[in-house]
């Protein structure tokens, strides 16, 4: 340097314009853009439709075949079976016996002294429906069942002397079933047919009036009462 000569000193270093480096390229900054929604299809909706209906109705299906050839559910109306069973109890009636009979086609007989709902082809309701009666069996095919003085005795080749099954099954168990000692009965029950009587033998429209009730009406057995809960109960 010079004498003499004013200078200027900066700490920039300052390139040949050949040597200097290119700038920085700052590109835009841009959002995510949103996924694509799913666009839904025709015919889903109708679809989802279809499935709605098809479960709904083999549901119903379903509960229809419970209905006829399993269980079903019935409530007491009226005063025959007391004291066994009362005006209003919930009951459910077995119906699979009846069922695999039908399948095999052989006749449901049900045992002595079940309890058993049939329709009475003879009895209808006001909506002109066949009615169905819940009653005791206490004749079987080939018995010969004769009530006479306040007693029933049931005759056949295993008991030619007579058996009163108010006393002899267990149905009874000390239970009472009193008849009008004027009543009298005499009544052979054929191949077939059942012969049904109420617990409550002077308030009941059973066998007594309209003869025995052919198997083949009955419906099934019953198996639980299940209402009133204090009173629930398997037979």
């Amino acid at each position: 340097m010079e004498a003499g000569t004013n200078s200027v000193y900066s700490n920039r270093l300052v390139m040949p314009p050949h040597q200097q480096l290119p700038r920085p390229v700052i590109m835009p900054q841009y959002e995510d853009p949103e996924p694509p929604r799913p666009h839904r299809r025709r015919g889903e909706g109708l679809r989802s439709l279809l499935s709605t209906i098809a479960v709904i109705l083999i549901a119903i299906l379903f509960a229809l075949v419970l209905i006829t050839f399993v269980f079903h559910s019935y409530q007491v109306d009226g005063p025959s079976m007391n004291p066994t069973l009362k005006d209003g109890d919930r009951l459910i009636i077995w119906k699979v016996p009846r069922t695999l009979a039908r399948i095999t086609g052989n006749t449901y007989i049900p045992e002595r002294g079940d309890v058993v709902v049939f329709s009475e082809i003879g009895l209808t309701n006001t909506d002109g429906s066949t009615k169905q009666l819940i009653k005791r069996v206490i004749g079987l095919p080939g018995d010969r069942v004769v009530i006479e003085d306040g007693t029933i005795r049931v005759y056949n080749d295993e008991h030619p002397n007579g058996f009163n099954p108010d006393t002899t099954l267990d149905y009874g168990n000390g239970q009472s079933f009193p008849i009008n000692n004027n009543e009298e009965i005499d009544e052979y029950v054929a191949e077939g047919e059942v012969f049904v009587m109420g617990d409550n033998r002077n308030n009941s429209l059973d066998s007594r009036a309209f003869g025995p009730v052919p198997a083949e009406d009955i419906v099934g057995k019953l198996t639980l009462r299940i209402f009133p809960l204090d009173s629930a109960k398997s037979f």
